[in-house]
């Protein structure tokens, strides 16, 4: 569906990319009121000419012209696509982007021993977390992997924890066992399942849940009771509703830390 363009006011049209394992999320921004979003596949054999073929199609049908761009933000773990998007923006958008790396200045202090082993879309998250929640906060992300992440009353990001992702457990356990079939992730009626597919859906939504509520208070017994809980990612709603310790979903925390990076650093 294209958009009523008449009553927008104008500002600054940023394009933020965040560059998953498994999704590629993007979102266009009219100054900070997020406009337009989308979500692809992660594909590292697509070429440059085809993501842009792509996006160019994704703006044109949300009746945004490229030309009305002003600038890019990037944040990538995929370090392959990172110079396929670089590519893309130069050669169809005339933009070089922003991509958050060690270079650029994010507003995160980073406490890790190694700070260049921390992914980029940790920090911006963090970066954007702080921002508009505060500290103490503990961050949980629902991506390829889920992630963790702990900041402290200065914003200082101080590290976190990493677990397999819910697809990626879910897949391993279709891939290894011989008779367990592929399923949707959905609440089954109860806990304890009387068939096959509700064993699997108790089992991997509320064992995931399980998790999301003992490393929360673990995190907390460390940064304080005060701690705020953001959770973002595809499936942070799923989870959400299954557990009282998420104060807040954020769906896109890592667009957001995007565009303000990229104000920081104009």
């Amino acid at each position: 569906m294209r958009r009523d363009r008449d009553n927008e006011e104008k500002g600054e049209m940023l394009l933020c990319i965040d560059i998953g394992n498994t999704n590629i999320v993007l979102g266009v921004y009219n100054g900070e009121q997020l406009m337009a979003h989308w979500r692809l596949a992660t594909v590292h054999e697509r070429m440059p000419d085809e993501y842009a073929m792509l996006l160019l199609q994704l703006l044109s049908h949300s009746g945004y012209d490229p030309g009305e761009l002003q600038g890019v933000a990037m944040a990538s773990v995929v370090p392959p696509l990172t110079g396929t998007f670089v590519k893309l923006s130069e050669a169809y958008l005339g933009l070089t982007p922003l991509v958050v790396d060690a270079g650029v200045r994010t507003g995160v202090r980073i406490r890790y021993d190694n700070p260049r082993e921390v992914g980029a879309d940790r920090v911006v998250d963090a970066a954007a977390a702080y921002r508009l929640y505060g500290g103490p906060a503990c961050i949980v992300d629902f991506g390829t992997a889920t992630t963790f992440d702990a900041i402290n009353t200065e914003g200082d990001y101080l590290g976190g924890a990493i677990a397999p992702g819910i697809g990626i457990s879910a897949e391993a356990l279709f891939a290894r066992t011989a008779k367990l079939p592929r399923i949707d992730l959905a609440r089954p009626p109860r806990a304890i399942g009387s068939n096959t597919v509700h064993s699997m859906q108790s089992g991997i939504l509320f064992g995931y849940v399980g998790l999301v509520e003992g490393m929360v208070a673990r995190f907390r017994a460390e940064l304080g009771d005060n701690m705020r809980v953001i959770a973002t990612g595809g499936l942070a709603e799923i989870i959400a509703r299954e557990t009282s310790v998420i104060e807040v979903v954020d769906p896109w925390l890592t667009l957001k830390g995007l565009r303000m990076i990229y104000e920081l650093n104009r």
